[in-house]
């Protein structure tokens, strides 16, 4: 098994909902298991300011699928929640990115592991650290260091990981 973190993105149609959906679909991968997830935080957007805030979050994954077909199915979550790619950067009722993997360095044109803006989005790092402080990258830096020099967006909890899990858990 591969530990995959997965970075939980959404500005439409209801945010949190949306992150609650994807937890639960994640919980169904084929091959793979839920090992945790953060807490929700809400921050301004990255891209277009001329969008709402967006609600983040972080899971960790346990998989024996490959990048690819890990990445094909976060898509396919994605559709069934009703993505649709409009402009970069842009709202979006769910975004599913592979962030980090504990055994994996991926370049390709699709796929980037680790995820190109880790260390530069607070909104993926600090939620990946709630679950993992003592990630590192590939290079053996821990990603702590880059709490200090990561462009602020204004994050705040929201909805702590204990709460999620209970709301996870009634829902089942």
């Amino acid at each position: 098994m591969t530990n995959y973190y997965i970075g939980l993105g959404s500005n439409q149609q209801h945010p949190e909902h949306q992150l609650l959906q994807a937890l639960q679909a994640i919980k169904q991968l084929p091959d793979s298991r839920l090992l945790a997830h953060s807490g929700f935080y809400q921050s301004a957007p990255m891209g277009p300011q001329d969008q709402p805030d967006y609600i983040n979050a972080v899971a960790a994954v346990a998989s024996t699928l490959a990048p690819f077909a890990l990445l094909q199915q976060l898509q396919h979550i994605e559709q069934q929640q009703g993505r649709v790619r409009d402009r970069r950067w842009g709202e979006r009722t769910l975004d599913l990115d592979i962030l980090l993997s504990d055994a994996i360095v991926l370049r390709h044109p699709r796929l980037n592991i680790p995820h190109i803006g880790l260390t530069e989005r607070d909104f993926a790092l600090l939620p990946l650290l709630e679950i993992a402080p003592q990630a590192r990258l590939p290079n053996g830096k821990a990603l702590q260091a880059f709490t200090s020099t990561v462009p602020d967006y204004q994050l705040n909890m929201l909805i702590s990981a204990a709460e999620i899990a209970q709301r996870l858990q009634e829902s089942q």
